[in-house]
């Protein structure tokens, strides 16, 4: 599997603290980590402050021209797998896919047996301390993607 297209509502958050983290512990597995949003602005944006600052807090980051995109069925065909932060964002995604591209949009949590098939909460609205609480679930997502693809699990759904 070379590429993962990381998937949030805004793309200013979650995906893009995903992208910063399975880059840094994917990146010898994955060829592309990419991030986008399903209702991001269309003119692109920066990452939300307290989001680079929690990625900050945690000696990661993004790189400097990075810039919000919205998914659209042409990027979500470039990629191998596409993990998404909520059920929403999968039915969302899976309207824009074929239907032979169903099969690899999933959810980021599906990699760690204990929250599957659960939502990663969106820290826009709370307190800083959300925004580290998502980094954690996002970094046991990465090991858990990291483990499957060692086994040659990473795309059954």
């Amino acid at each position: 599997m070379a590429s993962v297209l990381l998937v949030c509502t805004a793309n200013i958050c979650r995906s893009p603290m995903a992208e910063a983290i399975f880059k840094a512990r994917l990146g010898e597995v994955f060829q592309t980590i990419a991030s986008a949003g399903v209702h991001a602005d269309p003119r692109g944006g920066p990452v939300d402050a307290r989001a680079a600052a929690a990625l900050a807090r945690h000696q990661l980051a993004l790189e400097r021209k990075w810039r919000s995109r919205r998914v659209d069925p042409d990027l979500l065909a470039r990629f191998d797998l596409t993990l998404a932060m909520e059920v929403d964002h999968v039915v969302a995604l899976r309207r824009l896919a074929t239907p032979e591209q169903h099969g690899r949009i999933r959810l980021v949590t599906d990699f760690v047996p204990e929250l599957a098939g659960q939502d990663v909460p969106d820290p826009y609205f709370g307190p800083a301390a959300g925004f580290d609480a998502v980094i954690g679930m996002l970094e046991r997502a990465a090991a858990g993607l990291l483990k499957a693809a060692r086994e040659g699990r990473h795309e059954r759904a």
